[in-house]
């Protein structure tokens, strides 16, 4: 970080903030102009905010020299990231919905649920063969079983694959049948995890945690990055607050910051995000107005039923009624849906 200090700034006070910088571990390089004393500081920021700088009475402002995600920031990565899946394209002008049930729970379901999706216009499938869930008494996927039958629905309707992955020790195996990998919100910061999925060569879809700031989150980005795989996509999916009537908070505020600092896709998860399948639609639509590369959508042929997520999945009629409305929708924003 760089301090610059007010016009006529004391020795004692240039004095007073260098000691506290050097106290949290900083080096210090001091440029003494003809009016204003620079400190550049070279450390751990997280050691010792701006605002705690700002508060010396000599200390004009503080300005952060470089974001810690080099490879994941727009500083050094200027224009649009566009990862090509298969022959689709996620980022740039065309809107790409992924939908699907939260779990894959046998053959007949996730086959129905595929060809309703594909009919109203999704191009991507989702389906959980490795299901994390809070209670370990609670259905926890078919795994490979489940892995096998989201190929067979992409054979049947050409749909791409997005699934999770939650072990690192999986990776390889989910990686032979998906084309796009997904790291849940709980393992946003795993990263052994995040390592191992750096290796591959197949698109990544980063869900934010449910306390995660921008910076972490585009930070476990920079991890995938830093390994090797530049495909990485980010999923907002909600974060928790204090209000109880929604599953998590969707922040769509999520969009446009990470799009000013980040050159990656972003996705929004509005099933998860609201927990309620009568929200789903309305924020759908906002997601798409404030400038989401793709949308990600739980649907299930009888929600009743559901093994997980039922009360946020769509059917299949008002998943073709979201449809229509994001074809007028994006027509407003000046893209397509593909």
């Amino acid at each position: 970080m760089i301090i610059v200090m007010q016009h006529g700034a004391t020795p004692e006070q240039i004095a007073e903030v260098t000691d506290r910088l050097e106290q949290d571990g900083f080096k210090i390089h001091l440029s003494e102009g003809v009016e204003k004393t620079i400190i550049g500081a070279v450390g751990d920021k997280s050691r010792l905010d701006a605002m705690s700088l700002e508060a010396y009475p000599a200390v004009e402002k503080v300005i952060p020299v470089l974001k810690p995600y080099k490879l994941a920031g727009r500083e050094f990565h200027p224009h649009d990231t566009v990862i090509n899946v298969g022959n689709l394209t996620i980022g740039g002008d065309t809107l790409q919905v992924m939908a699907g049930p939260c779990a894959v729970e046998s053959r007949d379901q996730i086959l129905q649920t595929a060809r309703a999706v594909k009919a109203a216009g999704a191009t991507i499938l989702r389906g959980g063969a490795f299901k994390p869930r809070t209670s370990p008494y609670a259905f926890q996927g078919l795994e490979e079983e489940g892995l096998k039958l989201l190929a067979e629905a992409r054979e049947e309707t050409g749909l791409l694959i997005i699934t999770e992955v939650v072990d690192p020790r999986d990776v390889t195996l989910v990686a032979s049948y998906a084309d796009i990998l997904q790291i849940g919100a709980r393992n946003m910061q795993n990263f052994l995890l995040l390592r191992e999925v750096a290796k591959l060569s197949k698109p990544v879809m980063l869900k934010r945690g449910p306390s995660a700031t921008f910076e972490e989150w585009i930070m476990a980005a920079e991890y995938i990055m830093a390994g090797g795989n530049y495909d990485v996509m980010f999923c907002e999916r909600g974060i928790r607050t204090f209000e109880n009537y929604t599953r998590n908070t969707l922040d769509l505020s999520a969009v446009p910051v990470l799009k000013s600092l980040s050159h990656l896709p972003v996705v929004v998860d509005p099933s998860h995000g609201t927990g309620r399948w009568d929200l789903v639609q309305p924020m759908s639509r906002a997601a798409v107005a404030a400038g989401a590369d793709a949308l990600i959508i739980e649907v299930h042929p009888e929600p009743a039923k559901a093994m997980s997520d039922g009360p946020q999945s769509l059917t299949p009629d008002n998943f073709t009624s979201l449809m229509a409305d994001l074809r007028q929708i994006v027509q407003v924003t000046g893209r397509s849906l593909a």
